[in-house]
């Protein structure tokens, strides 16, 4: 895969931040309106307890600033003026928004600053640690390299199966006849990946057709309605790539599967699987135990290299029964 067309969020909107995550992280904005526009640069959060005592050096200004329950003990005990003073000097190093956990009441001086610098003031209910690993997740998809790749993604058994092909080639009807052995639909005809680490692609669909197939000669299907919402999901880990390609005289086919193949999304390795596709050839059915050799790979059994280590212990004593 071209790498050319990942694409990486270097930065999110505070609006955008709190619309997405209002109520899950139960946001609630208590001042400065006017600095929702403000741009959050890091996928990560500073807790400034050295900043609010007037020490500077080396703070991570492009994070999200959270207040918890220390930090805001410190500042009640600060005068009004004092409190202003370091509040001041910290928004004017350009932070995005300050965040007061554990659902405390802000101080006076957190207020007026906020107002009167225009830096989003919010609050959450939720607890410092909980809501710091919530945070850093959802922060951390957000700014996570991602692309598009046309092809249908299944959940077959656990094990995330991007089925591709040129168009008109029978991923729809695999996929169908997938879902009817009980499999579940991800995505249908354009996946959304996100690079979750060096070794996890996450594939997702759009919201818009979530649960949605095209059936040439059908039209489109509800795959919840048709055969049950269990076999919908939202995400999935894309662990196996199998391309279906046109059957041709001459074309070369895996014969034995000693030799794993991989396709490249977002610099991520993934088992990859050529099947063609010609009459007579049920490709749901090949494409379920693709996937059923791929959970036994993950599970450290690997029945070609299994049957050539026997194939050769064999010819090593003379091809005797």
């Amino acid at each position: 895969m071209d790498r050319k067309n990942a694409k990486v969020s270097e930065e999110i909107s505070v609006r955008e931040f709190f619309d997405m995550f209002k109520t899950i992280l139960q946001l609630e904005l208590l001042a400065g309106e006017a600095g929702l526009d403000r741009i959050i640069y890091e996928p990560s959060l500073n807790r400034p307890a050295l900043a609010i005592t007037g020490y500077y050096k080396n703070f991570a200004s492009k994070r999200i600033q959270l207040f918890g329950a220390g930090e805001m003990s410190y500042l009640r005990d600060l005068s009004e003026e004092r409190g202003e003073e370091v509040l001041k000097k910290m928004v004017e190093l350009d932070i995005p928004c300050m965040i007061i956990s554990r659902n405390l009441e802000p101080t006076e001086s957190m207020l007026v600053i906020a107002e009167k610098h225009k830096v989003a003031l919010i609050r959450t209910k939720m607890k410092s640690k909980e809501f710091s690993s919530e945070v850093l997740v959802r922060l951390g998809r957000l700014f996570s390299p991602r692309t598009t790749v046309h092809g249908t993604l299944i959940d077959i058994n656990g094990i995330g199966t991007l089925i591709r092909g040129d168009s008109g080639i029978g991923k729809s009807e695999c996929a169908l006849g997938l879902i009817d052995h009980g499999h579940s639909l991800v995505a249908d005809d354009h996946v959304n990946c996100v690079k979750v680490n060096d070794h996890i692609i996450l594939g997702r669909g759009n919201d818009l057709n979530r649960g949605y197939m095209e059936c040439r000669g059908i039209g489109i299907i509800n795959v919840a309605e048709l055969f049950g919402i269990r076999r919908v999901r939202v995400e999935k880990s894309i662990d196996i790539v199998v391309t279906f390609i046109e059957w041709k005289p001459g074309v070369i086919e895996e014969r034995t599967g000693l030799e794993i193949n991989y396709f490249e999304i977002l610099g991520v390795d993934i088992p990859h699987f050529v099947i063609p596709v010609r009459p007579g050839r049920d490709m749901a059915r090949l494409v379920e135990v693709a996937a059923m050799v791929q959970a036994l790979r993950q599970m450290g059994h690997d029945g070609a290299k299994a049957f050539n280590d026997r194939l050769i212990a064999h010819m090593a004593k003379g091809g005797k029964k």
